[in-house]
């Protein structure tokens, strides 16, 4: 069976270990990787996984050009870098229009790190524009340490922008809200042609019988295996799924198919 784990953050080299160290100290937890690019391939190969999305973060406007330009040097067979810009950046339409050139495979929205509430109407250009290009939207949902008392992306906000945007696809991590999974069983969780769950951190903090009713729900063919690596590992997330003792095609379809669907890879490739 091949694995393809949605949900993984690197750095460059030269910035990598300190930014692991920032964000370990903020999450409370030990990193599983060294944050770098070769160090997350060497764990991944470990853990027996074929390919990741990389997920990359602009945290300010200033930062759109160096962090999609990197994303895209880390693009290989196996490495499926997704881009990001900020939502106060005047160039931001623009930046996606460049982010599609470069061949990224979408884009990551970090509410929490990019400071705006996921259904404010400043952010509905951006949207509307990803929908335009195809560029699918990931977001970070629910609860984040480094602000646990103010989450900027609930299931309500998600279901919002969802709905007026259905021409958008959009990922809603974290098994759709961290730490919020109550909520999005009643309020997301099948209710959305446009809407896809990953499984980050769902192999450390969500209970087995919660995770099958979810995935259920919102169907084994829009949800996507992921660990929010180094964070979580992808190992520990495929066992938990895989005692789920869910249909053949429905793992399949978690493990690798659902990504390659959404990257365009594989026997869903353009022009195949």
């Amino acid at each position: 069976m091949n694995y393809i784990d949605f949900h993984v953050h690197a750095f460059a080299d030269k910035i990598a270990g300190r930014t692991i160290s920032a964000l370990a100290q903020t999450a409370g937890k030990p990193p599983a990787s060294d944050g770098t690019i070769s160090g997350t391939e060497k764990i991944m190969k470990e853990w027996g996984v074929d390919g990741f999305v990389l997920l990359s973060i602009a945290t300010k406007p200033s930062q759109h050009l160096v962090c999609n330009n990197w994303a895209s040097s880390c693009k290989c067979d196996h490495i499926f870098p997704f881009g990001s810009v900020h939502p106060d950046g005047e160039d931001a339409l623009q930046e996606l229009e460049r982010i599609k050139e470069l061949g990224l495979y979408g884009i990551k929205l970090h509410p929490d790190y990019q400071h705006f509430y996921a259904d404010e109407e400043r952010l509905f250009p951006i949207y509307r524009k990803c929908g335009e290009l195809g560029l699918p939207i990931i977001f970070h949902a629910g609860v984040d340490p480094v602000c646990p008392n103010d989450i900027h992306c609930t299931p309500k906000m998600a279901s919002k922008i969802l709905e007026k945007f259905p021409d958008t696809t959009m990922i809603m991590a974290h098994l759709g809200g961290n730490e919020l999974w109550d909520e999005v069983e009643q309020t997301l969780a099948g209710n959305f042609e446009n809407l896809w769950l990953d499984t980050a951190l769902v192999g450390s903090y969500v209970r087995e019988d919660q995770l099958y009713r979810i995935i259920e729900k919102q169907g084994a063919d829009k949800i996507l295996l992921a660990s929010d690596c180094p964070w979580d590992t992808t190992d520990i997330t495929i066992k938990k799924i895989k005692r789920l003792h869910l249909p053949e095609q429905d793992e399949k379809n978690i493990f690798a198919k659902n990504a390659e669907k959404l990257l365009k890879i594989g026997e869903f490739a353009e022009n195949a």
